[in-house]
């Protein structure tokens, strides 16, 4: 049924995973922080996590990341049950978009047309997620390696990121002055590694983390090789989307404070690998037994986690 449905793209998965993330969005909420009078202001965040869906679903369509289904942007759905504090943390709400549109740029840069502009818009996109977290700018390796896979031997290429974090400082330097607040960049760009000890000695969180990672590791592995035999000429793209996870698990651990949950930088790269995996099951009842897997499992780690606190 999950397959008959997910498995195309239709307008009915949009509304069916729009539905959901309202409601939980809100439940979410209310069994973590509790609702309060600034129901509009939660409300601004909730648009940009649907706004997220469509970035999602926009980029693997665009770029033909995966086969014609809706799998990616389920899954990514999916994680927000697994891991609910990420919708309270504005800052990683905010910074997930922003890397996403840099992704979008990055990504459609194997098309090999106006490199130079998507490079920049990348770049600029990446510093901007960094004004929410400092070691957002890691990401910056990303458009490193893109110009490094695609188009080397052009100079101008690798000046394109300092022109787009020299544009995001200026017009950021120059709003703060308006808002007589000129030491925000000097206080922000610390670059501090504060780890939530808290949050990985609890035998929940760490466990779920892990099974997380080692998860998106073996799918990664299957896409690999499933795109390796296939000869289809999108390894270098799906290399590029490898060391993004890898900069998240990284960043994941370096902004891991108190009440920061960088993970969702984490579901873009994580939801392509598993998408690949779901395609490679030949099986039609074997697919079906796994989706309903990734659908349930989440809710059991999720009312699992309300059990013990």
């Amino acid at each position: 049924m999950i397959s008959s449905i997910f498995g195309k793209t239709k307008p009915i998965n949009y509304i069916i995973l729009l539905v959901f993330l309202f409601l939980f969005y809100w439940f979410a909420h209310f069994v973590q922080t509790e609702l309060s009078d600034d129901l509009f202001y939660k409300m601004g965040f909730l648009v940009l996590l649907m706004l997220s869906i469509f970035l999602v679903d926009f980029i693997v369509k665009r770029n033909k990341l995966t086969k014609t289904n809706s799998f990616a942007i389920l899954f990514f759905t999916m994680l927000m049950v697994v891991f609910p504090e990420v919708l309270t943390d504005e800052n990683a709400i905010w910074c997930n978009v922003f890397l996403l549109l840099a992704a979008r740029r990055l990504l459609s840069i194997k098309s090999l047309k106006n490199i130079r502009v998507k490079i920049y818009d990348a770049s600029l996109w990446i510093v901007v997620a960094s004004l929410f977290y400092d070691w957002a700018i890691l990401y910056i390796l990303l458009v490193f390696t893109a110009i490094s896979l695609y188009d080397p031997k052009n100079g101008r290429n690798w000046l394109m990121p300092f022109t787009g974090l020299f544009t995001v400082a200026m017009i950021a330097y120059a709003t703060l002055l308006i808002l007589d607040n000129p030491d925000f960049l000097k206080e922000h760009y610390q670059f501090n590694f504060e780890f939530n000890v808290a949050y990985f000695t609890h035998i929940g969180n760490s466990i779920k983390l892990l099974i997380y990672i080692l998860m998106t590791a073996i799918a990664g592995l299957v896409a690999f090789v499933k795109l390796r035999n296939s000869g289809s000429g999108k390894l270098i793209t799906m290399r590029v989307i490898a060391l993004y996870f890898l900069i998240s698990i990284i960043t994941v651990v370096l902004i891991s404070a108190d009440n920061t949950y960088p993970v969702l930088m984490t579901f873009f790269p994580a939801v392509i690998f598993f998408t690949h995996y779901i395609d490679s099951i030949k099986k039609p009842n074997m697919k079906e037994i796994v989706l309903i897997a990734a659908v349930m499992v989440p809710f059991l780690i999720f009312f699992g986690d309300l059990l013990n606190k």
